[in-house]
């Protein structure tokens, strides 16, 4: 297993790193925004936000991964929680994202998702990834399809999420090592 503390993923703007307290208040006020949550969860108060928080933490000692916090380079500045997520019962192996409001729509997510997905084939050693996504969260489609992602069709989350409709986007190991030069 990784020393916990010393992983780093560095890209042009942007730290990816395992979650830590600090973090939280950053989590918190992104799950209280309804419209950032309705994809990701739901909107959540902050106790609620807190479980969810360590859910996210737990799987990294647990798995071994889990999503990364993600912060801006300039400022330090928590922005969303990108990376590797697989909870028991989960459809696949996937590579997810959520950026609090204020930080969407500049590349942040695109960025991220680059690193984490070169890290989930390259390190986990996965062999495919997928992107469980709500066919309204038009959003996340289109960042799945700049990845090179296609869509496999409906799939089904685990309990409590098992009544929310979202589609398989995905990608094998060698259409990501394709889709990679593409992207840059």
């Amino acid at each position: 297993m990784t020393d916990l503390d010393s992983l780093r993923i560095e890209t042009e703007r942007l730290i990816l790193r395992v979650p830590n307290a600090e973090d939280f208040d950053g989590f918190a006020a992104m799950m209280a925004d309804e419209e950032t949550g309705r994809f990701i969860g739901g909107k959540m108060n902050r106790s609620e936000a807190w479980r969810a928080w360590c859910s996210m933490v737990g799987a990294w000692y647990v798995r071994g991964f889990a999503m990364f916090s993600v912060l801006r380079k300039e400022d330090q500045k928590w922005i969303g929680r990108i990376g590797p997520w697989m909870p028991e019962g989960w459809p696949g192996t996937e590579v997810g994202w959520g950026v609090a409001r204020e930080f969407a729509g500049q590349g942040y997510a695109l960025e991220a998702s680059v690193a984490s997905l070169d890290y989930a084939f390259d390190v986990l050693g996965w062999d495919d990834v997928m992107h469980c996504i709500d066919p309204e969260n038009l959003p996340s489609i289109a960042l799945a399809k700049k990845l090179g992602a296609t869509n496999r069709g409906p799939t089904q989350m685990p309990a409590p999420f098992h009544e929310h409709r979202v589609d398989n986007w995905g990608q094998s190991r060698a259409q990501w090592q394709q889709n990679r030069k593409l992207i840059g």
